[in-house]
């Protein structure tokens, strides 16, 4: 597995509220967009697998979603979490 349970804590620990705060908006952003870049690194060498781009597709519209939840609710907390993670927009 690309992603280890150690990995999944100190990236929670990093942008949520502590290790174990997988519920947090900015933890659940962050997650995904380590799971993007990988998924797109495997894109880059195996273009025909389509299941993989599907999941790409939906693990995009998902953080983007989450991204105008926060956007709506607190703009300071969006601006700091698309700073971090070098997000456009």
């Amino acid at each position: 597995m690309y992603l280890t349970k150690e990995d999944k804590q100190k990236l929670f620990a990093e942008h949520g509220s502590g290790k174990t705060d997988t519920g947090s908006t900015e933890g659940q952003i962050a997650l995904f967009t380590k799971r993007i870049s990988h998924i797109s690194d495997h894109l880059k060498t195996n273009q025909k697998d389509f299941n993989s781009e599907r999941s790409l597709v939906s693990l995009v519209g998902k953080r983007r979603r989450l991204l105008d939840y926060l956007k709506k609710k607190d703009i300071t907390r969006y601006r700091e979490i698309v700073a971090k993670l070098g997000l456009r927009k």
